[in-house]
């Protein structure tokens, strides 16, 4: 099976690709939001190209174990997507994902600016919670 990992964020989302026979994960372009409904329907669109068989969307539980203001935002995008997609949405705990990723940009020296305009951060970010999500299971 195809997986599509997102990395929710309300300028970009982060995007990852993989499979379950390989347990690979590899990150494709983010998505500027410009707004929600075309976001949804490049993901649609990428869905269809790339026979995504499931969504794995980062869920942000607090580390109390609550949800939050931020996960609220996330359950109405999974709202908004389940009206373009008949693919499949799980949500999937993304504690920090972003701070990992962030760490390792920071030692490699990189300019982390550049690459959180880029979206490269935010499709680092989409690897981590789609391979999380690949392992656990």
């Amino acid at each position: 099976m195809n997986y599509l990992g997102i990395d929710y964020g309300t300028k970009r989302l982060g995007l990852s690709v993989g499979d379950d026979a390989l347990k690979f994960v590899v990150p494709i372009d983010a998505i500027s939001v410009t707004s929600w409904e075309k976001v949804a329907q490049k993901i649609a669109e990428i869905g269809k190209i790339r026979q995504i068989h499931k969504i794995i969307v980062g869920y942000p539980i607090n580390m109390d174990d609550t949800i939050g203001a931020k996960a609220k935002e996330v359950d109405r995008f999974v709202a908004l997507l389940k009206q373009f997609v008949s693919i499949p949405i799980v949500r999937s705990d993304e504690r920090l994902t972003s701070e990992s990723v962030g760490d390792l940009y920071r030692r490699s020296g990189k300019n982390r600016r550049k690459l959180r305009k880029s979206g490269a951060i935010d499709s680092a970010a989409a690897v981590l919670i789609l391979q999380d999500y690949l392992d656990a299971s």
